[in-house]
């Protein structure tokens, strides 16, 4: 579903990598938790992977479709939220999301079925047709979510999703991402917020300084690591990182 293989990336200036050599890969019908502080390269590999940054060093991969050399295709196969989304304001939520199914070339008489499980998931019937700029901030990301699943991709990529989402819409967000991935589709999200990570994820990655420092099963690394929780393991691996970098 998504390939990243040997990804070094740095910006302007050079003197510090935001990527160090990352590789990692996802499977189908997984949700992949992408764990680490701030500033540890979260965003930057996410934005390397949806093509918003260009891709220097090493290859990305989206379901066989190169981001370089076949970016129509691979944006065809994933939708993407990012952590501040960036909304027509004039538009209603409606005309938004029709927007957005346009440009995926999706049927009319097949948006229905997609939208409409998704408005009654996040209450947002009756707020749908008006317009977005008298949205609050969580009714924002929630439409950004609805118009980045119009195309129903086999890959969905979240940065800090439940940032801004009260406790049901968060919940509901939650049982979004494990449909997807029980229907064969692999959920990619980016997070600091470890309880949700853990009780969600069946895979996840630790970076540091954009470095991989852990990845693997869920389940696998809690028990090999004395069946400590996810805040313990992930400041020890941060702390082992930065040990040895001294």
């Amino acid at each position: 579903m998504l390939d990243i293989s040997h990804v070094t990336f740095s910006y302007s200036n050079g003197k510090a990598k935001a990527v160090d050599d990352l590789s990692f890969s996802l499977k189908a019908g997984e949700i992949f938790g992408f764990l680490g502080e701030n500033g540890a390269g979260k965003t930057t590999i996410i934005k390397l992977a949806t093509g918003i940054l260009p891709l220097t060093q090493g290859d990305i991969k989206v379901c066989g479709h190169d981001i370089r050399t076949d970016s129509v295709e691979a944006k065809r196969n994933f939708g993407f939220v990012p952590d501040a989304p960036v909304i027509f304001d004039k538009y209603t939520g409606r005309e938004y999301v029709d927007f957005l199914g346009d440009i995926y070339g999706v049927p009319v008489e097949s948006r229905g079925s997609r939208i409409e499980p998704l408005l009654k998931k996040f209450a947002l019937e009756e707020a749908f047709d008006k317009r977005i700029s008298g949205y609050s901030k969580g009714m924002k990301q929630k439409i950004a979510v609805i118009g980045s699943l119009i195309h129903d991709p086999m890959l969905w990529i979240l940065d800090e999703p439940m940032m801004g989402l009260d406790p049901p819409s968060a919940f509901a967000l939650k049982e979004i991402m494990r449909e997807r991935a029980e229907s064969g589709k692999t959920v990619f999200f980016s997070t600091h917020v470890l309880d949700v990570a853990e009780k969600i994820c069946d895979r996840v990655a630790i970076i540091h300084k954009g470095r991989l420092g852990l990845l693997g099963d869920m389940d696998e690394i809690k028990s090999a690591k004395g069946d400590e929780s996810l805040e313990n393991i992930f400041m020890t691996v941060a702390g082992d990182a930065t040990q040895g970098e001294n």
